[in-house]
């Protein structure tokens, strides 16, 4: 027993080394232009630049037009309101640390938290009062799969911060579930700023949990169901379900019916999507795309040379 924990333990952590020398070995290309001074106005589409990090943006009505770059490097980034976050992992560090910036209307650093860990999801509360994140961190024995995470919170009003929510307490078909090998990944919030949703993964399982932040407590909806992200009106989540080893499919859950639509992106899509009115962002191929959330239409390629899409109301 105590070789295969060690045999685990060893995987994780080669795992992670592999994300973060991907994470560090990005190219930084030369900049496009003279570094632009972006800021959260409405009617844009903002990225992450995969060739060089640095995040951009276009008008929402004109996503082929010329970027325009901004001096922020991140891997991860997001918006809503007047607030934006981005994860940055530091350079060389190891085990790998991850600063969260929590940034203001002009881009500009508002707060900063440093996590251990290499980013893999974040995203703001409608109200732009949440800043949450998921990163991947090593050094837990139960990582059979091998990898685990953290998922945490920081509350741009009060500045109280919830390091992970894996102490949440989440009700199973009325029963509070325990187990050791418990993580989160993926939070979304609704528009209140209290409800939220995340991934609960345990056992080779994973449930969509829905949860009430101020009373600290959640339930889980329904099985197979990842990085969710909440419609604006509250009443649909879009996700990647799992439909093989390291394949994921693009879906949308109705919240009252749980009633699941298949979108027409054919493609595997390890991304947490993103709203647009009655299409979902994503990232795949280092492009950003749209695609239908009914279960219509085609896949449509909006920039090259992007990822982690954010847009301004």
């Amino acid at each position: 027993m105590k070789k295969l924990v060690l045999a685990l333990v060893g995987t994780a952590l080669l795992i992670a080394a592999a994300v973060t020398y991907s994470v560090n070995a990005r190219p930084d290309a030369a900049e496009a232009g003279p570094a632009a001074q972006l800021t959260l106005g409405p009617g844009q589409l903002l990225f992450r630049q995969v060739s060089t990090g640095h995040v951009a943006a276009v008008p929402l009505a004109e996503p082929g037009a010329k970027p325009q770059f901004s001096g922020l490097k991140c891997d991860r980034f997001a918006v809503a309101r007047q607030t934006a976050v981005c994860l940055a992992v530091r350079p060389g560090t190891l085990p790998p640390v991850t600063d969260v910036l929590v940034l203001d209307d002009h881009l500009a650093v508002r707060h900063t938290e440093a996590v251990p860990g290499t980013p893999s999801r974040a995203r703001v509360s409608p109200d732009g009062r949440r800043v949450d994140w998921t990163v991947f961190v090593t050094g837990d024995s139960y990582t059979a799969t091998g990898f685990s995470t953290r998922a945490g919170v920081y509350e741009v009003d009060t500045g109280r911060l919830v390091k992970t929510i894996e102490e949440l307490p989440v009700f199973r078909d009325g029963q509070r579930y325990f187990a050791a090998d418990v993580n989160y990944w993926g939070i979304t919030f609704a528009g209140d700023g209290n409800r939220f949703y995340a991934t609960l993964g345990s056992k080779g399982t994973t449930y969509l949990v829905e949860a009430d932040y101020a009373r600290y407590r959640g339930k889980t909806l329904r099985e197979n169901v990842e990085c969710p992200s909440l419609s604006p009106d509250g009443t649909r989540v879009a996700f990647k379900k799992k439909v093989g080893d390291g394949v994921w499919r693009l879906s949308v859950l109705d919240l009252k019916t749980l009633k699941e639509t298949e979108l027409a992106e054919p493609r595997s899509v390890d991304d947490q999507a993103l709203w647009l009115g009655d299409r979902v962002l994503y990232g795949l191929d280092n492009a950003v795309w749209a695609v239908p959330a009914d279960g219509s239409g085609r896949p449509e390629r909006l920039v090259a040379d992007a990822a982690s899409p954010a847009v301004t109301g």
